[in-house]
């Protein structure tokens, strides 16, 4: 039968405390470590200016090791240099893509941020056509150019179709006054300004230079605007605040030169290897909050052939008649412009 066990828990454990018979019996402690040291042969100078020549051999290896790679580049040496290139592969052909900037806070939400409260409206529109083997090219559209609805006999806003029939109607718009082929744009995204806040706030904001103080403020909205000249670095909120004040002398052509600044320095910030990095994480948070067409793979590859700063970026604009009092707001196509609207790519 096996032992029985003592159900009653152990008793802690005390420190064992040796018999005067056990003390008796207990070995002699040995030398100490200082005795032992001292008892071992000494060695012969020869040995130890061999040894001092050895160790003074390895002290300047050391450093001169250092100085071809120092330590802390061997550690940045095992990391992959991340370029455009190593993002994504390129694509083929060249891609066109329909930006739409909406007075929207978010993606779906189908209401204005503005005043008076409606549908969303486009708030900035502009194609970018992406060469693999060329500069990237960028129109910047006028939001008040005078467009003719079929069966209608009054023009609207360009910047109008998308609220009244989304990206498909906007589309239609464009290829009637560009003479677009039916294949283009290859694809739209729709911003809204929440995400437009967050891909700056992404890249750590945008160093900027206004070209003017900026003050506004629409109690309607509940929104203020105030912007000082100089160089600094603008978040998102203060990008959101340059895009979207009007000067009451430039109008809309004024909206557009600094759509352009803010275009060319995300264009910068996003090459930078740091930004490079982040932006497939960047892209992947955003997603939920834009409307596309692109998909996570398709738009990396625009951006390897987009960041390529070795390529400029062209902008372009449309020609523009003077204002007509007949017209109001309203902008008219210069149709006697030699100007190459949409160049084919």
């Amino acid at each position: 039968m096996p032992p029985r066990r003592d159900p009653r828990p152990p008793a802690r454990s005390r420190p064992v405390r040796l018999s005067a018979k056990a003390a008796r019996q207990a070995p002699e402690p040995g030398p100490s470590w200082l005795e032992r040291l001292a008892s071992l042969p000494r060695p012969s100078p020869r040995a130890l200016m061999l040894g001092s020549l050895a160790l003074a051999g390895a002290m300047v290896g050391g450093s001169l090791l250092g100085t071809v790679w120092p330590l802390r580049d061997r550690a940045e040496g095992l990391k992959i240099d991340v370029t455009p290139a190593t993002l994504a592969a390129e694509p083929k052909r060249s891609v066109t893509v329909l930006v739409i900037g909406t007075d929207a806070e978010h993606t779906g939400s189908g209401a204005s941020a503005a005043a008076p409260m409606g549908p969303a409206n486009a708030d900035a529109l502009l194609l970018v056509r992406v060469n693999p083997r060329g500069p990237l090219q960028v129109l910047n559209l006028p939001v008040e150019l005078a467009v003719m609805v079929p069966g209608e006999k009054e023009p609207s806003r360009l910047a109008d179709l998308y609220r009244r029939g989304g990206v498909a109607l906007t589309v239609d718009g464009l290829r009637d006054v560009l003479g677009m082929k039916e294949s283009e744009p290859d694809r739209f995204v729709v911003l809204p300004r929440a995400a437009l806040r967050q891909i700056v706030d992404g890249v750590g904001g945008l160093e900027m230079s206004p070209t003017r103080t900026m003050k506004y403020r629409d109690k309607a909205q509940n929104y203020k605007i105030d912007l000082q000249t100089g160089l600094q670095r603008l978040n998102g909120k203060q990008v959101e605040q340059l895009l979207r004040f009007r000067d009451k002398d430039l109008g809309e052509s004024g909206r557009r030169s600094n759509h352009k600044l803010v275009e060319a320095s995300l264009r910068e910030q996003w090459a930078l290897a740091d930004q490079l990095a982040n932006l497939p994480a960047l892209i992947k948070t955003l997603r939920p909050q834009v409307e596309t067409n692109l998909t996570a793979d398709e738009t990396l590859s625009l951006f390897a052939a987009g960041l390529d700063v070795s390529q400029p970026i062209q902008f372009a604009s449309l020609p523009l008649l003077p204002p007509n009092k007949d017209f109001g707001e309203l902008r008219q196509l210069d149709a006697k412009s030699s100007q190459k609207l949409w160049p084919a790519p």
